[in-house]
């Protein structure tokens, strides 16, 4: 990188993508939006003409066949959009899995396997921080904690920008999500983590931010508002002085929550009033960053990109059907004894085993009660190795993969939640994906190609004149840039 272009992105100044319009891109802006369905986008603005989701659109690309990479959850959701990689290469399943290279928070450090559990459960009591006694260790580096940024094996975008003399912010659920700092732990400048608080799965509570659709608009309207600020030339606080970001954006919670407690009304994906009112609301948040960039004349400069991390299922009420974890884990346990070393589940059911001896009877264990159990299939051996490294071969594979009946979510007896995450059908992987920016030519198109959300990491780098290759997910996977934005100042990703 030449020295002109790291002083450049360092003021916010990067040269522009060698597109025909002459407007260069300064700002890449990345909203990530849980639950947020690529029919939802569609159906909000056909509804609502006169939105700000509808301007936005009006000014970039909509993908109408996107995919995140599976299984659909929030880590390896976000992570697919900032290291442009499957699990396969970042080596994050879940923000709940297991390692059989890692020892336990407590007791003899040894390689015995170890959750790694990186969700609230991991915070400090204050929920600001991250409680190092809580992690699991690494007996090949001196037993030193594994905070979620050294699990991640890859870099990210920010590690990329921020490398090249670029100011970075990113805000996001649970203090656990600075894994988006990447393996160096410093590609974040201004993170911002404010606990959103657990969703009753670990810990019921009906004070939880999660437990209502209001507070979660209101716990939304502040990350937000920490944007803004970052757009107004601070830091999130609104209190110190700071670059606007050449890399920055957040995630959102409101319409996830509205899902899980409020739904759809059919099959077709028309939301309940509550989900409306929460599309209703991202739309104003929406409004309220488009005016403030225009404020501040940065809205000619500054690409938005659009999208979620995962969408929820089942979008048919009617084919809710809740299913015990526990008779899951009954099953595995009667199968093979000592069973399981960790079983992870929301749409699918991720399982490791202590003994991968036992992986074939335990999955023709569960094939045999798949009535009961809502088993669609069962991913283990070959079929398992078509998608991530064999579990004889990587410490963090599962050993199986429960994929379930259409509508099936895998819960504790008597949850009520008509909609979760973390599988493989189309309803958790088909989200919205909108690129948008007046350097954009041609905009307000819509693009049917099937395109991956691992594919937004190469075109941040790529519109901000940096290489995609950067990116050591982008290099093993060859992942490619999205189609219909063309950077000319360099060749798309993929192609070496």
């Amino acid at each position: 990188m030449n020295r002109l272009l790291r002083l450049m992105l360092a003021a916010g100044l990067a040269a522009g993508p060698g597109l025909a319009a002459a407007t260069a891109v300064r700002h890449v802006l990345l909203i990530s939006v849980d639950g947020l369905h690529a029919l939802d986008l569609r159906n909000y603005i056909e509804i609502h003409p006169d939105s700000h989701l509808a301007a936005l659109a009006a000014r970039g690309v909509e993908y109408t066949h996107a995919d995140t990479v599976v299984p659909a959850d929030s880590f390896p959701g976000l992570l697919a959009l900032v290291t442009g990689g499957t699990p396969a290469a970042t080596g994050v399943y879940y923000d709940n899995t297991w390692d059989r290279s890692l020892a336990p928070p407590t007791g003899p450090c040894t390689a015995i396997g170890a959750h790694a559990k990186f969700n609230e459960a991991v915070d400090t009591p204050d929920g600001h921080g991250i409680d190092a006694s809580k992690l699991p260790r690494d007996p090949a580096h001196g037993c030193r904690p594994v905070y979620p940024w050294q699990y991640l094996r890859v870099n990210t975008i920010f590690n990329v920008v921020r490398g090249a003399g670029g100011y970075t912010a990113w805000a996001d659920k649970h203090p656990s999500y600075a894994i988006v700092q990447g393996p160096s732990g410093d590609g974040v400048a201004d993170l911002y983590t404010p606990e959103i608080g657990t969703d009753g799965e670990d810990h019921p509570d009906t004070d939880a931010v999660t437990a209502s659709i209001a507070r979660t608009e209101t716990y939304d309207t502040g990350k937000m508002q920490a944007v803004i600020h970052e757009v107004d030339g601070y830091r999130h606080d609104g209190r110190t002085r700071a670059p606007v970001p050449t890399l920055f954006g957040t995630n959102l919670q409101s319409v996830n929550v509205a899902e899980k407690l409020a739904g759809y009304q059919n099959a077709d994906g028309t939301p309940t009033p509550s989900l409306d009112a929460a599309l209703t609301h991202l739309d104003t948040l929406i409004g309220e960053l488009m005016d403030e960039l225009a404020r501040r004349h940065l809205d000619a400069s500054t690409l938005i990109i659009l999208t979620a991390k995962h969408g929820n299922g089942p979008v048919d009420p009617d084919q809710l059907r809740h299913v015990s974890n526990q008779a899951l884990r009954a099953v595995i346990a009667a199968a093979a004894d000592g069973e399981p070393a960790q079983l992870t589940t929301d749409r699918s059911a991720l399982v490791w085993l202590h003994d991968e001896r036992t992986t074939g009877t335990v999955a023709r264990t569960l094939l045999a009660d798949r009535e009961r159990l809502g088993i669609e299939r069962v991913l283990w051996g070959r079929a398992l190795g078509l998608l991530f490294p064999s579990p004889s071969h990587d410490v963090r594979t599962p050993d199986l993969i429960v994929i379930p009946q259409a509508g099936v979510i895998y819960d504790k007896p008597g949850a009520s939640k008509r909609a979760e995450h973390g599988g493989f059908d189309t309803d958790d992987t088909h989200v919205a994906l909108l690129v948008a920016g007046p350097m954009l030519p041609e905009p307000g198109r819509r693009l049917d190609a099937p395109v991956s959300t691992t594919q937004v990491a190469p075109t941040v780098l790529a519109a901000l004149g940096l290489d995609p290759e950067a990116l050591q997910a982008v290099h093993e996977q060859g992942t490619p840039t999205l189609p219909g934005v063309r950077w000319t100042n360099l060749p798309p990703s993929g192609t070496h």
